[in-house]
């Protein structure tokens, strides 16, 4: 995912209100933008730090600006849009990064399902039947390890017993961590912020639900998932 023009490099002044940051030009202007995460970006981000930031070129949006990228307090890049996540991985599939979710002939996206009025983020068809993947955004980390969730995510529990049930019927589901974080070297769930996440993540991969992760290449002219890591 290549971007024009290209990010633009600020300082990160603080987060707050959950969708607001504000954030230093290297001229000095301080000004506020929004921040496109809903998650608690834990180990993301240090005051001061470099960060880089899109504008939309629309002067009447309230916040013209989008925070895209921190530092890490270890000096690491994440990628904190977490819109930009289905992107990466749509882009991924079908430029065949993502080798496990090849041969299928039709990629829609958003379409609903299951029990519980769901959407999965992506439902993939052909001749071998159909697959839904479902798609989470891993910025956490301690050293290099990944986590998901940042932070209890009810929604996230939702989707894995969706998965579940589709996998328990014979259809094949996925639930896919894109990675941005540079740091990053393998993924699990973050089991002490969120219990509820992680037994139900046990019990769907013993129900078959196939759980992948692929880690993003990070910079201010382009984004991309390059390779697959481990899933623990």
């Amino acid at each position: 995912m290549k971007f024009i023009p290209q990010f633009q490099q600020a300082s990160l002044l603080r987060r707050y209100k959950r969708f607001l940051a504000d954030v230093e030009s290297p001229e000095g202007e301080v000004f506020t933008i929004h921040c496109p995460n809903t998650g608690s970006m834990k180990s993301c981000w240090v005051e001061g730090a470099a960060c880089w930031y899109s504008d939309s070129g629309n002067p009447k949006r309230k916040y013209r600006h989008t925070l895209e990228i921190t530092t890490t307090p270890e000096g690491a890049l994440a990628g904190v849009n977490t819109g930009r996540a289905n992107a990466l991985v749509e882009e991924a599939i079908l430029s065949g990064v993502i080798s496990e979710l090849q041969g299928y002939e039709s990629l829609r996206r958003e379409v609903r399902y299951g029990d519980e009025n769901s959407r999965i983020d992506f439902l993939l068809s052909g001749d071998q039947g159909d697959c839904y993947v479902e798609v989470k955004n891993v910025t956490l980390a301690d050293g290099a390890r990944g986590y998901f969730p940042d932070a209890v995510s009810a929604r996230g529990a939702k989707h894995l017993r969706e998965l579940q049930k589709l996998a328990e019927s014979g259809v094949r589901a996925v639930l896919l961590y894109c990675v941005q974080h540079s740091a990053i070297e393998t993924v699990e769930a973050a089991r002490e912020i969120d219990p509820t996440y992680a037994d139900a993540l046990d019990s769907a991969v013993s129900a078959g639900v196939q759980v992948l992760a692929y880690k993003a290449q990070i910079g201010a002219e382009e984004i991309a998932l390059v390779q697959p890591l481990p899933f623990r």
